[in-house]
Formats: structure tokens, C-alpha cells, sequence
């Protein structure tokens, strides 16, 4: 159903993007630090629950487009390239740097209630959804729904891999991550040069025809 090499470049693609610190992992970390590792842990699975709801809407709005044309997906598509772009030059030319995340001691039942709304209403977690992941689908192979669902719940998985590290090492690094210095500083710069570089990939490659 997905070109193996295409699914293997959003793999390296979606960890790349997912192992650099942003508000979500510093508030995991906090979350861990402050009640220990299962809190951290219950906030990673919480956000992960945000997160799958949130691709399987892209997967069905996604669906919805290419159905009315293919000329739509094809301007959803370089939308989402143009929209990742942004992302990148905003972030290089940001002056603001993440700052420590205070947050209250709550019951893990709200921990994890608290990361599942804060994914779902995040609408640039949404945004971030429907840029992201048209760049990964092959219109060729058909199959829409279930390309944009698998790459969306590997994305979730992943993610889940990546933060649930965060929150294991949270005790011994995590005060090092929440602090504002040069890690924060040179973030700004990796960060948005990939989501330049992948934008601009994206927009110029086009699909892959078989």
C-alpha cells in the first residue's frame, strides 16, 4: 500500500522532527520531574490518545479531498509543504526560546485526560497533521484513507517512543532540558532548518509515479 522507500524516508523524517525538545516533551518532563516517572509516562499516553484522533480526522479530511479532485489533494499537498516552510523561516527568525512549564500536582487520571484535550485542541498540532503528512502519500497507490492512517498512527507510535524517553530520563536530565540556555538557543536553528529543508523537499519532488 505505501512505497517502502517513502515510508522509510517518513520514518527517518518523523523521528528527526520528533527527538528535538519542543513544549510538548519540556511539559513531559516537568510532568516527571514534579511526580515521577509514571506521571510523566500517563501525560505521554494522554497526548498520544490527542494525537490519534487527530490522524485519523486527517486521514478522513484528506479522503474527502481527493474524492471532490485530485487538483485538490495536489493544492492540500503544497499547502502543507508552503505551510512547513513557515513553520521553519518563523523559527529561525523566532526571539522567543521555550521556557519551563509550571504545572500543578493532579491525579494521573487527569494527567492523562489533560494531555489527550491539549493534543486535540491544539489546532497546530492539526495543522501540523494535514502539512505533514500529504508529503508521505502516493495518490498512484491509491488507497488514500488507509495511507494517511497508517503514516498518522506511526507518527502517534513513534511519538510515543520518543517522549516516553523524555519521560524516563526526566529525573536525572530533565532539569538540564527545562533550563534556558544554549540548548534552547541552538534548537531554534535545527529545528527550523528541518522544517524548512522538509518543506521545501516536499514541494519540489512532487509524486511518484509507477
Amino acid at each position: 500500500m505505501l512505497d517502502p522507500h517513502s515510508f522509510g524516508l517518513f520514518v527517518i523524517a518523523a523521528l528527526v522532527l520528533l527527538l528535538i525538545p519542543g513544549p510538548s516533551v519540556l511539559y513531559i518532563t516537568t510532568r516527571s520531574i514534579d511526580q515521577g516517572r509514571m506521571a510523566g509516562l500517563v501525560s505521554v499516553f494522554g497526548n498520544a490518545l490527542g494525537s490519534g484522533i487527530l490522524a485519523v480526522a486527517a486521514a478522513a479530511g484528506l479522503s474527502a479531498i481527493l474524492a471532490s479532485s485530485d487538483v485538490a489533494f495536489s493544492v492540500m499537498k503544497y499547502l502543507g509543504a508552503a505551510y512547513l516552510m513557515y513553520l521553519g523561516i518563523r523559527r529561525l527568525f523566532s526571539n522567543d526560546d521555550y521556557t519551563p512549564t509550571v504545572v500543578q500536582r493532579k491525579r494521573l487520571s487527569h494527567i492523562f485526560f489533560q494531555g489527550t484535550f491539549v493534543a486535540v485542541l491544539n489546532p497546530k498540532t492539526a495543522l501540523f497533521f494535514l502539512a505533514f503528512l500529504p508529503q508521505f502519500v502516493d495518490v498512484s497507490r491509491g488507497y488514500i484513507w488507509e495511507q494517511t492512517l497508517l503514516l498518522g498512527l506511526t507518527l502517534v507510535g513513534l511519538g510515543i517512543c520518543t517522549d516516553s524517553i523524555y519521560a524516563l530520563l526526566a529525573g536525572t536530565v530533565g532539569n538540564w532540558l527545562k533550563r534556558r540556555g544554549a540548548l534552547q538557543r541552538g534548537q531554534r536553528y535545527v529545528s527550523g532548518g528541518i522544517y524548512l529543508a522538509l518543506g521545501m523537499v516536499s514541494a519540489f519532488s512532487g509524486y511518484r509515479k509507477h
